[in-house]
Formats: C-alpha cells, sequence, structure tokens
C-alpha cells in the first residue's frame, strides 16, 4: 500500500478538488477530504463522487465537516469543535491501492492554534502535490509554497497547473526543481465528461510520477 497522495495548492479556489478528481478518477484511487470547511451548495467530497465515473475509487466521509466557508481553524470555533491532527490521522480510511486526499487551502491554513495543513500532510507521511493555477501573483505564491514544502522536508512529486500558460509553467517548474506532473484547462463548470477526458489523457503521466 502506497502513502497517500496529498493534493495541495498555492491557496483557495485554484483548483484542488479537480486535481483530485482527475486523480482518482486515473488512478480508480480512494479520494478522502478529511477537513470540509463550508457546505453549500455542495461539498468536495459530494462533488468529486458525481464525477468518478470508475467503479473502484470510494469517497470516504470527512471527519470534520464545518458549515462556514472560512479558515477551518475559524469555521470550528464557530461551531466549538476541536479540530486536531492526532484526531485526522487516527481516521485516516482504509483504502487497497491509492489514497488521495485533498488538504483545505494551501500549507500554512490553520486547523487550530498551533497546527497547519503542513503538518497534518507530515504526519500522515504523505508524498505532495502542488496545485498552481495563473494569475497575478501567482509565481511568488507557487514559489513560495515549493519553499516552504522543502524548508520542513516535505516530499513533493511535482506539479498539476491549471490553465494552459507553458511559458508560466516551464518557469515555475525550472525556479522550483520540480516537474510538471499535469496541466489542463481552466474550465468555469467541469463536469464528469471533462474529469474522464483529462483522466484518460493524463493517466500515463500520472502513473509514472504518481505510482
Amino acid at each position: 500500500m502506497k502513502p497517500p497522495i496529498f493534493i495541495t495548492g498555492i491557496g483557495t479556489g485554484i483548483g484542488k478538488t479537480v486535481a483530485s478528481a482527475i486523480i482518482a478518477e486515473a488512478l480508480e484511487a480512494d479520494y478522502w477530504k478529511p477537513v470540509q470547511a463550508g457546505t453549500e451548495p455542495i461539498t468536495d467530497s459530494e462533488w468529486v463522487r458525481k464525477q468518478l465515473t470508475n467503479l473502484k475509487s470510494v469517497v470516504h466521509p470527512e471527519r470534520y465537516t464545518l458549515k462556514l466557508a472560512a479558515s477551518p481553524h475559524f469555521a470550528a470555533q464557530k461551531e466549538n469543535i476541536a479540530i486536531t491532527v492526532q484526531n485526522i490521522c487516527a481516521s485516516l480510511p482504509d483504502y487497497s491501492c491509492n489514497l488521495v486526499i485533498e488538504g483545505a487551502g494551501g500549507l500554512m491554513v490553520p486547523l487550530n492554534d498551533t497546527e497547519f495543513i503542513k503538518d497534518l500532510i507530515l504526519s500522515l507521511g504523505c508524498r505532495v502535490v502542488l496545485v498552481s493555477r495563473n494569475y497575478i501573483g501567482s509565481i511568488n505564491h507557487s514559489l513560495l509554497t515549493a519553499a516552504e514544502c522543502k524548508r520542513n522536508n516535505i516530499p513533493v512529486l511535482g506539479w498539476f497547473f491549471i490553465g494552459y500558460e507553458p511559458i508560466y509553467e516551464q518557469q515555475i517548474a525550472s525556479w522550483s526543481k520540480l516537474p510538471v506532473i499535469a496541466s489542463v484547462p481552466l474550465t468555469e463548470a467541469p463536469e464528469n465528461s471533462f474529469v474522464k477526458l483529462m483522466a484518460e489523457s493524463l493517466r500515463d503521466s500520472l502513473t509514472h510520477f504518481l505510482c
């Protein structure tokens, strides 16, 4: 059984859930989002479940489901819930081959007053895929994220880019010294046909880097 693949990104709303669905579909991997902050209109787990077409992937229930779409530590405080890395690790679901874990926001998103997403990654012993999308400031955010991974000895498998911007992608890969695993177009309303198409076209690359 391989260590889980943790999907984190350079920020919030940059495509982690889409990337997670594509990877899970391509590898027929299980999916788990341990901390869900925000439940409207649907949760990320519900969305991923709708996109997967293979018969092997299992979408596991969240450890924490919080109503407020905010930083997990803040959303949890509103509901008098205490999130801990220990509790999340104790809830790691059983999986047979590969498990894709989607984080909340980026590496430095707080889970409580002392623990962050990066602490969860390290405690779970995960391999990491970094998701990046091109916008003003995203090069800085991408390189800072990569540098923080290096500083904390977090094993990064490579970049998953949202949006075809070859020069941008090549520069970030070169400066961070991390490979490009995948690049998919930015789609405002991706559906399972898009997820399936991207999974099929990227299966060889994803298998090479992630398996």
